[in-house]
This record gives structure tokens, sequence and C-alpha cells, in this order.
């Protein structure tokens, strides 16, 4: 039950000095990495059976083809690990659990959708490979900015419809994984096949969208529908980059001291 509990932590557990440096947030998450003796096995987890139906906001990469092809370059690179890997239509990054599908009616959710206050337009997302949680491998993301300002704009219009996300926004950790640890496993064994793959270059996607889908697990893999979808303002040309960079300050602020008054 520890090694259960320890999984389901925030991994990292402290976010990093960054929200938009690409390479610090990657050598923030090796270190923590670093840190790890044991991989789990990412399916040995409670609350999830066969049957288990849950909302969640996610963001999806459908024809996202250098996303694609980086992954499975990575995937091809671990085959030596015998992990389960994400398949092309897999690929995600969850934005938070909004509750079980058999105690809320599509009518609630079609309150929730109506009640967010779109105020994140759509911008590009770096995928940093590579590193990994516990119990599975994945690209780091860059910048976090814009992630945590879209998880409160979601967090915010849930709890005002009663539709509170399950995780404060404190111990979001971005990240689109590629494949699961599937036993327990010496990290150092991970880490060496890993290693190399953080040479690689960066590849970008654009962010649109986001969804509410009904995630399910099948045998070593989640699949999902998407069952509603929030589009996002095309971006301006020009931003403000002064005021992007106090952004930035006041949410690595707000996650280092737990400010549960603007991170939901």
């Amino acid at each position: 039950m520890q090694r259960l509990q320890y999984e389901q932590a925030s991994f990292p557990p402290a976010p990093p000095p960054s929200l938009t440096d690409p390479s610090v947030i990657a050598r923030h998450e090796w270190a923590a990495l670093d840190r790890v003796n044991e991989m789990v096995n990412h399916w040995d987890r409670p609350g999830w059976t066969s049957s288990t139906r849950a909302y969640y906001w996610m963001i999806t990469f459908p024809g996202a083809a250098a996303l694609i092809q980086r992954a499975q370059q990575c995937q091809q690179a671990l085959r030596s690990l015998v992990f389960d890997d994400i398949p092309e239509d897999g690929l995600h990054l969850t934005l938070g659990r909004i509750g079980p599908s058999t105690e809320i009616s599509l009518a609630q959710l079609d309150s929730l959708i109506a009640s967010v206050q779109v105020a994140v337009s759509s911008f590009s997302l770096q995928a940093v490979p590579m590193t990994a949680s516990r119990g599975a491998i994945r690209f780091s993301v860059a910048p976090w900015t814009p992630l945590i300002d879209l998880r409160i704009m979601l967090a915010k219009a849930g709890a005002s419809v009663g539709l509170p996300l399950r995780k404060p926004t404190s111990g979001f950790r971005p990240h689109i994984g590629i494949s699961y640890c599937n036993r327990l496993v010496p990290a150092a064994s991970v880490r060496d096949v890993v290693r190399p793959l953080r040479a690689l270059e960066t590849v970008e996607t654009e962010v649109r969208q986001v969804h509410i889908v009904e995630l399910r697990r099948e045998p070593s893999a989640y699949r999902w529908e998407v069952v509603r979808t929030l589009d996002l303002p095309a971006a301006p040309q020009r931003r403000n980059e002064g005021t992007r960079a106090g952004q930035a300050r006041d949410g690595l602020h707000a996650f280092e001291h737990g400010d549960h008054r603007r991170l939901p």
C-alpha cells in the first residue's frame, strides 16, 4: 500500500524553479527521477477495474505528426524495457479528473462547458525528450504557464457548477506519457536506457482544444471517448512578454506556497 500511495503522489514532489524554460524543467524532472530507486507497476493502483468509467479534462494529439513520430522513435529505442507503449491515438496530457461517469449526467457536462470563461488562447507546447516518473516514461513539456492557466480556468468552472477537480492545481505536473511501466524494475536500469534519448531535439505541437473524455482502462492501455470539446481562441499575434513573465512568477509562487485561493 505504501508503494501505491507513493506512486499517486505528485511527481516531481516540487515544481521546477522555472515554469517556462524547457531546459530547466527537463533538468528538474531528471533530477527527481535520479532519486527514485525502483519503478512501480503503473497498473497496480486502486480504484480502477475493467468497468470503471470516469470523466476527465484532457488534451489529445491526433494529427500531431512530429510528436507522434518522436514518441514512436523513443518507443523503438526503449523496446528492451518491455513496457506497455502508448499508441499514437492514445497520446494525451491529463488536466484533471472530473468524476465518475455513473455520478455525472451529460446535462451537467453541458453546464460545465457553458460555465467556462475562456481566458486562455491556443498555444504552442514543446515536448522535451525524455524522462520518467515512478510508473511511466514520458516527455517533459514546456512551458507550464499556459497549462496552469488552463487548469485554473477549468477548475473554476467546475467549482461553479458543483463539479470540482479532484486534485488541487498545486499538485499538477503536466507531462505526456509514451510508455507505462508494468512491473517492479530498478530505476537505474531505466535511466540507463532513457538517458541517450535526452539528446534528441524538442518537438512542438499546437494546443487548440481541450476535451472532456470518458476514460476507461483496457488491458495495458487507457482508451476514451470524447464527449465534449472546448475550443481555445486563436492566440494574438504579439504577446506582452513582461506580463507573461510576471504571470509565470506568480504561478511559481502559488505552487511553492500552496496558495489554493489562486490555484483551485
